[in-house]
């Protein structure tokens, strides 16, 4: 309870201090509003106090001029008309204006007993700003509530200049200007007595407001009050602990702990303590709100505090009842966003039907290839989004202020600035895209690597190499660069693959090229048709260099054909007795084992004794 109480007196200091606030910017607002035409006003009221000066010289001329002097008087008589005709303009023109603040212009209640309001105030007299003038008549008339020998006779009122004072004794409670009367569609004399009555009445209902028997009946009401909230504050406690209780006693069957594979999140013990922390907010969220209703039943049982009451009531229904009016003239902008969301989406499947369709094969276009369709179909589904959203952007709330202005040229100046290398990649991408130098799976030579594509998106394209390493290239990388595709003409027309070896010219050049068609015609994953073939590439000093081509269709497997075809190359040479002597060596071969296996060799080889001549001169 003494923590129920401090929350009170927090609450209390809160609303004094919101209220307070809002006074000062309902005066800073009405003083700018009423500062428009104060200057309208002054040129209206200085322009009707010559006319009034003007048209008493007028009267006194004409009531010294003799009876004979017609011509004259009525010439004064038509000024003195002008006169009259020209003030009641400026009288109409003060109405008009007066007419056109009265729905914009705040008014400054005169409140008696805390809720009475009598009268209220919108225009300064003198130095006095109107805010100031209601809270003068209001202590004023509480004088007289508070007054026990008060005579309703007393209260008179006795015309002045321009206005009529309602006066107490020598108290004047108010003045009523001819201003203050053009607000009510009066004259300040009508006003004045209205006024009045409304004062004398009001004054007996708060003197009957203060009588012993109705305090005492307010007193018990406020404890009636006390007591209920008592017993509905011990209710509440009851039923969350009851709730609590309930909830520890089933938490073996409701509450299982949150896991994912070997990671445990949250413990049976974590999740009820979290839920007994979520249920003690809850609980003091209810308390909050028990006392949110309490407090204005409370301060409106007395006249004195009803203000009070009815603020406490505004300062939730007010933002609430803004809430539900936005919403409400929101609706059919939101029904227009629904309509254009929905059509476009709808036609958007329809815009990826077609393009599976010529993916599939089930739809062809002459010179539209099907691995166009999807990434065209990407393009146009960003550009019906972005279509989208610029039919939509028109009926968001707030599109026209500044702040949604200020933040949409930012969000573009940051998006131009650092996003530069990000536009390149992306427009190499729509070109690469339609060039078709590659698809996903085939193999192909960029720089300085070689590896089966992945990925293409429209930033990067992904490969693998034949060590499964992922090599990741920018598209501007792409478009700048060659790219070599092993790929393309493979299962046509088949891949041409190529080995050189170099070999001495003691080997005759048709048993080499014998040799190494044999050994491709004995490697897997090479074409018998077309059938491989030798070129002679060069005759160098010390040997000859052929080259093996031969053809496959497989091209993801190359570095497997290689290593087989040099497997052949040396399994071939070394049967038939050729040895791969590259790139030098010297005919001398007198005592040297040869370079051939000893597996292919004989077993009675031996190695060459040296051969030596001697010539004798005779």
């Amino acid at each position: 309870m003494k923590s129920l109480s401090n929350f009170t007196i927090i609450l209390l200091l809160s609303i004094s201090s919101i209220l307070n606030a809002q006074n000062d910017s309902i005066d800073k607002q009405n003083a700018n509003l009423l500062e428009k035409y104060k200057q309208k006003f002054e040129q209206i009221e200085q322009q009707r106090l010559k006319d009034s000066v003007r048209k008493a010289e007028l009267e006194k001329r004409i009531e010294a001029l003799s009876i004979s002097d017609l011509t004259t008087r009525q010439y004064l008589q038509k000024q003195l008309t002008d006169i009259e005709r020209d003030e009641a303009q400026l009288l109409n023109k003060k109405k008009k204006s007066i007419d056109s603040l009265r729905t914009t212009a705040v008014a400054y209640p005169v409140i008696v007993g805390g809720t009475d309001t009598i009268y209220h105030i919108y225009t300064k007299l003198g130095a006095t700003t109107p805010r100031e003038r209601a809270d003068n008549i209001s202590k004023k008339i509480k004088l007289l509530v508070e007054d026990d020998f008060f005579r309703p006779d007393s209260l008179l009122i006795i015309p002045a200049e321009n206005a009529h004072d309602i006066v107490y004794g020598e108290i004047i409670i108010m003045s009523i200007s001819e201003t203050d009367a053009m607000w009510y569609d009066s004259d300040s004399k009508t006003l004045a007595n209205s006024l009045r009555e409304d004062i004398l009445l009001t004054v007996q209902k708060a003197k009957d407001e203060k009588s012993v028997l109705k305090l005492l009946k307010r007193i018990g009401l406020v404890l009636l009050v006390l007591i209920l909230a008592f017993f509905l504050l011990r209710i509440i406690r009851l039923g969350f602990r009851k709730t609590l209780e309930y909830i520890d006693l089933k938490k073996d069957k409701w509450l299982r702990k949150l896991a994912y594979k070997d990671y445990t999140f949250l413990t049976e013990e974590q999740e009820l303590r979290i839920l007994f922390f979520l249920f003690k907010i809850f609980r003091w969220f209810v308390y909050a709100i028990l006392l949110y209703i309490i407090l204005p039943i409370i301060f409106s049982i007395f006249p004195f505090t009803k203000g009070w009451a009815d603020t406490l009531f505004g300062l939730i229904w007010s933002p609430f009842k803004v809430v539900l009016i936005a919403v409400w003239e929101y609706l059919p902008n939101l029904f227009s966003i629904l309509v254009i969301y929905i059509v476009m989406k709808y036609f958007i499947r329809f815009v990826k039907y077609i393009f599976s369709e010529i993916e599939s094969g089930n739809l062809k276009i002459s010179g539209f290839h099907a691995d166009w369709a999807m990434p065209t179909y990407s393009i146009l589904r960003f550009l019906l989004y972005a279509f989208m959203f610029i039919m939509i952007f028109p009926y968001l709330p707030g599109s026209d202020s500044d702040i949604f202005k200020g933040v949409s040229v930012f969000m573009g100046v940051l998006f131009s600035l650092g996003s530069s290398s990000a536009i390149a990649n992306i427009v190499a991408g729509l070109v690469i895209t339609y060039m078709r130098p590659f698809k996903i799976g085939d193999r192909i030579h960029i720089g300085d690597a070689t590896g089966i594509v992945l990925e293409k998106t429209l930033l990067v394209t992904r490969m693998r190499n034949i060590r499964n390493e992922i090599i990741t290239i920018p598209n501007s990388s792409l478009l700048t660069g060659n790219t070599v595709n092993y790929s393309t003409e493979a299962e046509e027309k088949g891949l041409i693959i190529h080995t050189s070896v170099t070999i001495g010219y003691d080997v005759p050049w048709r048993d080499m090229h014998q040799v190494l068609i044999d050994a491709a015609n004995k490697t897997n994953l090479i074409l018998n048709d077309p059938p491989p073939f030798v070129w002679q590439t060069s005759l160098e000093d010390f040997y000859v260099s052929y080259q093996i081509n031969c053809y496959t269709n497989a091209p993801t497997k190359v570095m497997d054909i290689y290593s087989e075809l040099h497997q052949h190359i040396q399994d071939i040479c070394n049967e038939r007795g050729i040895e791969i002597m590259s790139p030098h060596y010297r005919a001398g071969r007198d005592g040297s084992q040869t370079t051939i296996p000893a597996d292919y060799l004989p077993k009675d080889y031996k190695a060459p004794g040296f051969n030596v001549n001697v010539t004798q001169k005779k």
